[in-house]
């Protein structure tokens, strides 16, 4: 899915700069809620397109603090990717794969967690599944 402000929802291309970068700057959850509700008051209800922007930057805003440099979301499984020294304990990430099969190693630094995901909503409602059981 297309993860993009599209020019028939905001048509001014300078415009549309601005709001993807300031979409990269938010920090936290409040941030993107009001950037959405901004986006929503001046043009519309959001696009599907759209929905999956704010959701990769939500999901960028929720990998942050668990040290995830990169999340591949995919129709057969989730990898996250880990940052050297990320501030995740690999006891826990262990104690996890023996309680979720579906979680494996995938190498030194990523998790892949197994699952058939064939909408983009369900792949980003498992990667959100995912931060909060690491954080938890």
């Amino acid at each position: 899915m297309p993860a993009l402000l599209p020019s028939d929802y905001c048509s001014d291309v300078h415009e549309r700069l601005t709001l993807y970068k300031r979409l990269s700057n938010c920090e936290s959850a409040d941030e993107l809620d009001s950037m959405k509700e901004e986006l929503i008051d001046r043009f519309g209800d959001l696009p599907e397109s759209a929905r999956a922007l704010l959701d990769s930057h939500a999901l960028r805003i929720l990998s942050r603090p668990l040290g995830v440099a990169r999340l591949d979301a995919t129709h057969e499984a989730l990898v996250l990717q880990f940052a050297r020294n990320a501030p995740v304990d690999g006891a826990k990430i262990i104690e996890l794969m023996h309680k979720r099969r579906n979680w494996k190693l995938a190498g030194p630094e990523k998790l892949r967690i197994e699952a058939r995901m064939p909408l983009w909503q369900e792949r980003v409602a498992a990667a959100r599944d995912a931060m909060k059981t690491l954080s938890a």
